[in-house]
C-alpha cells in the first residue's frame, strides 16, 4: 500500500516502524497525536506540520555528520515527552 501525502518521509516498508518511534519519542500515546484519526493523509491536525518541520531539522542536523550515521533523533530532545525540556531540573536543596 502506498502512503499518501508524504512530504518529508519516504514511503517504504520502514514507515510503520518510524511512526511508532515518533509515538514513543514524544510520549504521544497514539497516532491521533499528529494525525486526523482514520485519515492519515489529512493535514487537518496542525501538529502534523510541526512534526514535518522537526523531521526536516533532525535530517539536516544528521546530514552534517561526516560519518553518515544517525546521531540525533526525536528522542534526543523529547525523551518521551510532548515538549522537550529547555532547562535542567532544579537542583535539590543543599543537604538532601
Amino acid at each position: 500500500m502506498a502512503h499518501k501525502n508524504l512530504k518529508v518521509l519516504k514511503d517504504g516498508p520502514e514507515i510503520g516502524r518510524t511512526m511508532r518511534e515518533f509515538v514513543v519519542s514524544l510520549g504521544a500515546g497514539n497516532c491521533g497525536f499528529c494525525h486526523v484519526q482514520g485519515d492519515w493523509a489529512n493535514d487537518g491536525n496542525p501538529k502534523k506540520e510541526v512534526a514535518r518541520g522537526m523531521i526536516a531539522m533532525v535530517n539536516e542536523i544528521n546530514a552534517k555528520f561526516p560519518d553518515g550515521k544517525v546521531h540525533v533523533t526525536c528522542y534526543t530532545c523529547h525523551a518521551g515527552r510532548e515538549h522537550p525540556a529547555t532547562a535542567p531540573p532544579a537542583a535539590a536543596p543543599a543537604g538532601q
